[in-house]
């Protein structure tokens, strides 16, 4: 089944809204709407549709670099909002220096990504995106939900103590799985699967930001022994990778048999597969 004519328009719509909102003022929402929103791209024209032309590769590249210069100040602002949340009585020096090192640090990571939204750069993306908005055939792409689950089928592995490395592998599966999962047309299978998908993606995600922050800390403060501040989000961190790994654990993914219908359109991921079955939270 293609994807869905209406939100393939939207994304291009709202990318080039969020990156002129970006241009202007980049707080931590339009920073986090234009990384999601190049990241919904990526997956509509790299794992949705059959081929790219040159011009759809230069935008990607250029969204990619934006991306993550985006996503260094993103990264710092949830490092923030979770150390602000973290309401411990020891050593409320560090706590205050590591905030305001973390504020200095968005600072010059703002700079940066103010200097990298030039006019000349703005212009180019928005006109390459025009063009792949116009040129973009949603009848010839892949099944969104078909896309969805062959991704989920690449981080299967054998049974084995779960470590960081591998965690941070379903994060980044998952959260693709989804993108390509919300171009599908509506149904009931599919609100299921995109609804288990956000809660394996919010717990991993919870993780890996809190991962972030002791590493951080760590840097800043000293390890364990020189700062129980450390201490407490390194226990704060540990709880969130057990809860991440049971979250995880609710996922079954298993091959289907091959379609038989030879008419459709090529997919550049053709893995089959049935959707995971999530029970209810």
């Amino acid at each position: 089944m293609p994807i869905n004519p209406k939100r393939s328009r939207a994304v291009f719509r709202k990318l080039e809204q969020d990156l002129a909102k970006l241009s202007s003022k980049p707080h931590a929402g339009n920073v986090h709407r234009l990384r999601t929103g190049t990241r919904r791209l990526q997956i509509l024209l790299g794992e949705l549709s059959p081929q790219r032309d040159r011009s759809q590769k230069k935008l990607l590249k250029l969204l990619g670099r934006l991306r993550k210069r985006a996503g260094k100040l993103r990264d710092t602002d949830v490092q923030l909002a979770a150390l602000r949340s973290l309401k411990i009585p020891r050593e409320p020096r560090r706590k205050t220096q590591l905030i305001n090192d973390l504020i200095e640090l968005r600072g010059r990571q703002e700079d940066k990504l103010r200097k990298s939204l030039d006019k000349n750069t703005v212009r180019e993306i928005r006109k390459r995106l025009k063009r792949a908005s116009r040129d973009f055939n949603p009848e010839a792409s892949g099944d969104p939900l078909a896309v969805a689950a062959g991704m989920l089928e690449r981080i299967h592995h054998e049974n084995g103590a779960m470590t960081e490395e591998l965690l941070h592998q379903y994060r980044i599966l998952s959260k693709r799985a989804r993108y390509a999962a919300e171009f599908a047309n509506r149904s009931a299978e599919a609100t299921r699967f995109i609804a288990g998908l956000k809660r394996i993606q919010d717990a991993l995600g919870d993780w890996h930001d809190w991962l972030a922050l002791t590493k951080t800390a760590g840097e800043h403060l000293g390890e364990v022994r020189e700062s129980s501040l450390v201490a407490e989000l390194h226990n704060v961190t540990g709880a969130k990778f057990r809860h991440a790994v049971a979250v995880l654990g609710q996922i079954r993914v298993k091959p289907a048999s091959p379609s038989k219908d030879t008419d459709q359109a090529p997919v550049r991921t053709p893995v089959k597969a049935t959707l995971p079955v999530i029970p209810a939270a």
